[in-house]
């Protein structure tokens, strides 16, 4: 007979800028000296924003979590592109951004929602050929990413400042969020990158509800759930 999991929390962690959720989940793991602890979803460094962190038996659920829809806050700056889409890497193009107006974004944005194709970053941790893309990209090789479906059920602009697009997108799992700003500044005749991304909800669980990962103690760890 197995001896049946310890209960455990489901942990809504508000990762600050520069962690990886590795970093995350370690830390929590040490804190709360827990034997199982997983996260559901990983955001990248440049990243911030809601982590949900299960421990113990509640790692069972991160399936179910993954899965749910998941919503982000951010700024496309126009203009320039980098190999990783984001502020990972420097700028490695220019186009002018000038000629897009309020009027030419809300006739690009249509195409953006609902189910589309895109492809991931080659700075992704997607396997290509068993190796990491990003360590594909880090060694100067390239590789044609393949495109991959992924549903977009809302994507807005609500602010334009200069050439900054402040926007707002609720999606399916798996979709990249640096691959719709290239692909959205690309259709708008110009080039983009993502230069601020905040995660804001995954499912029923949001980021209002989060605390720092440095703020979890041992014993009351401020979990949003128990997980039986």
């Amino acid at each position: 007979m197995s001896t049946p999991r310890p209960p455990g929390e489901i942990l809504l962690i508000d990762k600050p800028l520069g962690w990886t959720s590795f970093q995350a989940v370690k830390k929590i793991k040490y804190t709360l000296k827990a034997r199982r602890v997983g996260h559901a979803g990983t955001l990248d460094p440049l990243a911030t924003g809601l982590l949900i962190v299960c421990t113990e038996g509640s790692t069972r659920k991160i399936e179910e979590i993954q899965a749910a829809e998941k919503e982000y806050t951010g700024i496309i700056t126009l203009g320039s592109s980098t190999p990783s889409f984001d502020l990972e890497t420097e700028p490695d193009e220019h186009k002018p951004w000038e000629f897009v107006t309020p009027e030419l974004i809300e006739q690009t944005l249509p195409a953006f929602r609902g189910e589309i194709m895109q492809a991931p970053p080659l700075y992704s941790a997607i396997k290509v050929s068993g190796k990491r893309a990003y360590e594909i990209a880090r060694s100067g090789q390239s590789h044609e990413m393949k495109l991959r479906p992924t549903h977009i059920y809302r994507f807005d602009i609500e602010k334009i400042a200069g050439n900054e697009l402040h926007f707002r997108v609720v999606c399916s799992k798996g979709t990249y969020i640096r691959s719709l700003a290239h692909d959205f500044a690309k259709a708008l005749g110009t080039l983009g990158h993502l230069s601020k991304l905040v995660r804001t909800r995954i499912g029923d669980y949001r980021l209002e509800n989060a605390i720092s990962p440095l703020l979890v103690q041992a014993g009351n760890p401020g979990t949003e759930n128990n997980v039986l």
